[in-house]
């Protein structure tokens, strides 16, 4: 990845949190980690070009902001499907081969966007995917943090899953120079593990099974996803993040 000896040898505390308790319990600089599907949604929306996200944790307030700015796209789900009168839902695969540029997408989870709300005490918080683990641990490190929090956020803020710690502990190896040799396989096991619903046909139109696909493909946004705060709202940016 490029980190020189004096970076891998700093002294970083690392904790993995789990689910909104862990949100709330977050200190320093803070991931918050949603795989299936929130932040890999959110990159992939910045890949093909998309302005701003601007993260919530209410429908009203999506629904609020919609009105105000007829121009804005609404993304989001409970329960895994798509929210009334939204123009997407929390899928990837919908979005595939769509061109969002200059486009603001206001977006509302179960899990992930919740997470960033009660994440009160960070000092700095970014979304977090497998698709774009490597260059946010690359922003991580050039921020040299004393605290990172990286918080698993599950099935609605509420159960564990396996795919958010593992992203976790991917991300946890990354800045700490180690190597995860067994990832691929462990993406590969996800299948059977909390990805089962992306392959049960009955679930099929709320969980995709190209979701599951693109959700477990790690490392190739080359960007972070910065969440900031300004009148009261979440607004995310994508951070490039160059290999030194």
């Amino acid at each position: 990845m490029g980190y020189n000896e004096r970076d891998r040898g700093r002294s970083m505390e690392i904790r993995i949190l789990q689910l909104l308790d862990g949100a709330r319990q977050a200190r320093g600089l803070t991931v918050i980690i949603d795989v299936f599907r929130a932040f890999s949604l959110e990159a992939y929306l910045y890949g093909q070009g998309a302005e701003c996200t601007l993260p919530v944790s209410s429908l009203e307030q999506a629904y609020e902001l919609k009105k105000a700015h007829p121009e804005y796209l609404l993304a989001g789900e409970r329960k895994g499907a798509i929210c009334p009168g939204f123009d997407f839902g929390n899928s990837p695969s919908a979005i595939a081969g769509r061109d969002f540029s200059g486009k603001t997408v206001v977006h509302t989870t179960s899990a992930g966007t919740q997470g960033v709300a009660a994440a009160s005490g960070a000092d700095e918080i970014l979304g977090g995917a497998l698709v774009n683990a490597e260059a946010t641990a690359r922003y991580i490190i050039s921020r040299h943090p004393e605290e990172v929090s990286l918080v698993c956020m599950g099935w609605e803020g509420l159960k564990k899953t396996e795919e958010d710690l593992l992203c976790a502990e991917y991300l946890r190896a990354l800045l700490q120079g180690r190597p995860m040799p067994d990832l691929d396989q462990r993406c590969e096991q996800l299948r059977y593990q909390e990805g089962r619903k992306f392959f049960d046909p009955a679930q099929a139109s709320v969980f995709p099974e190209a979701d599951f696909w693109m959700c477990i493909r790690h490392d190739i946004f080359p960007f972070a996803i910065q969440i900031g705060q300004k009148d009261g709202l979440f607004s995310t940016a994508r951070v490039e993040v160059r290999d030194d």
